[in-house]
């Protein structure tokens, strides 16, 4: 049972996959990870009959969600990138990820680059932070926010590959340490 109209739109920062949401599917929730779509409910909202996404989260800490299936695009559900598309995103690790320089900007840049979704962004907050608590401390909020992206970027990961997160986290940690290599020699 597909929902309707729910495909994403690729950009240079986004999954270029184009099927529609369906019943057994696997989605990204921006700020939850990965969720398998259980199946699209009517629920009566003020009298009125609305559909939903009915979204399991599959972390280890388990999980509902129910989402609009008119909002679903807005708030950011998509499913998860290709399998194809894992080498790419790792490779953009070596693309030079500069903070700003105080940590009010960091705090707006990121927030915005959380709420895309896209698994780049997360990627480029991951790099950013490693690379600035290679120089100095990060505050409570940067770690936080590191440690977030972290875990949501090694999910899908670890759900697109069919790994767990152990290899999906060595893989991450791979292509950082790739990339403060090239950073520093350059």
């Amino acid at each position: 049972m597909s929902a309707p109209g729910l495909e994403p739109s690729p950009s240079p920062h986004q999954s270029a996959s184009q099927a529609p949401l369906a019943a057994g599917t696997k989605a990204i929730y921006p700020g939850q990870g990965p969720c398998r779509i259980g199946r699209v409910v009517n629920r009566d909202v003020d009298g009125v009959g609305v559909m939903f996404y009915h979204l399991i989260i599959l972390d280890d800490n388990g999980g509902e969600l129910f989402i609009p299936v008119e909002k679903a695009r807005a708030i950011g559900v998509r499913l998860l990138m290709k399998k194809s598309e894992v080498p790419r995103l790792l490779a953009h690790f070596k693309k030079s990820a500069k903070a700003a320089d105080n940590w009010k900007q960091r705090a707006i840049d990121n927030n915005k680059l959380f709420t895309s979704g896209s698994p780049f962004d997360l990627a480029e907050i991951v790099a950013s932070l490693t690379e600035l608590s290679g120089t100095r401390s990060l505050t409570l909020g940067e770690s936080g926010t590191l440690d977030r992206a972290r875990r949501l970027l090694i999910s899908e990961i670890s759900e697109v590959m069919g790994e767990t997160r152990t290899e999906a986290a060595e893989q991450v940690d791979q292509a950082l340490k790739s990339a403060n290599k090239g950073n520093k020699s350059g």
